[in-house]
Parts: C-alpha cells; structure tokens; sequence
C-alpha cells in the first residue's frame, strides 16, 4: 500500500490536472464496480465544484460529449480502452487519438494513473470497502 501512494503522490504532482485525473479515476472505478473508490472519487470532484449533471452523465459521457471538453473526452476514452483492455487489446486508433491529445510524458503519466486506478479498484472490491456513504448510512 505504501507503494501504491507513492505513485499516487506521484501523479498528483504530474503535468495532469487534479481534476481531470479525478475524473479519470471515478470513470475507472465505476468500469470496474468499486463502491468505495466511486464514493471517495464522486465526493473530491463534488468538491472541487464540479457539477452534479457532469458526474450523473460520466458514465455515458459520449453521449453527453458537450459537458466535458476535448481534453477530458480523450483522457476518458484512453482509461476506458486501458481499464478493458482484455477486451478492446487497446487498438492503434485508440492509441493514435490519446497520443493526438496528450504529450508521451502526459500520455505515460496519464496510462500509470489509470493502472493505478485500477489496483486500488481491485484491493477495493477484493476486500469488500464500505463506502463512506454506507458507512453514514446515507441513503
């Protein structure tokens, strides 16, 4: 675990924006069913003003294309083909159109957050994390 907040620390202080590597994790986490990590990721962004509209439509972001700008619509396409990538094998039009967006240290900096991600979704669900909201019995 000590590792794995190394990197993370690393990444806050990457050329990536706090925010958009917040979305990129919530997005992960939702892919991947993490309660905990969705939870704790929904409630930074809620914090750092993002509007409730553009988290309720993440999940089909496509579709609601105009509430997130290029930069956040590349970022969310890379962690989705990353994240399946036992699926989609990340083909090279998926590779070309990040590499189109982000510089290679951006594009690297970018890759290891969303492996990051998803390790932390996986000691999540393997672990069975209450999130916080479950925790305050919010309902």
């Amino acid at each position: 675990m000590k590792a794995l907040g190394h990197v993370y620390g690393y990444i806050r202080q990457s050329g990536l924006g706090a925010g958009l590597v917040d979305l990129v994790y919530l997005r992960v986490s939702q892919i991947n069913g993490c309660a905990y990590c969705i939870d704790a990721h929904t409630r930074d962004l809620l914090k750092r003003g993002v509007a409730q509209d553009k988290l309720t439509l993440l999940p089909v972001w496509r579709e609601a294309a105009a509430l997130f700008g290029g930069e956040e619509q590349a970022a969310l396409a890379w962690a989705e083909t990353v994240t399946r990538v036992a699926v989609t094998g990340i083909p090279d039009a998926d590779y070309e159109a990040a590499h189109r967006s982000f510089d290679p240290q951006r594009l690297t900096d970018l890759t290891i957050a969303i492996g990051l991600m998803n390790a932390f979704n996986r000691l999540g669900v393997g672990f069975r994390a209450v999130p916080a909201a479950a925790q305050q019995g919010a309902g």
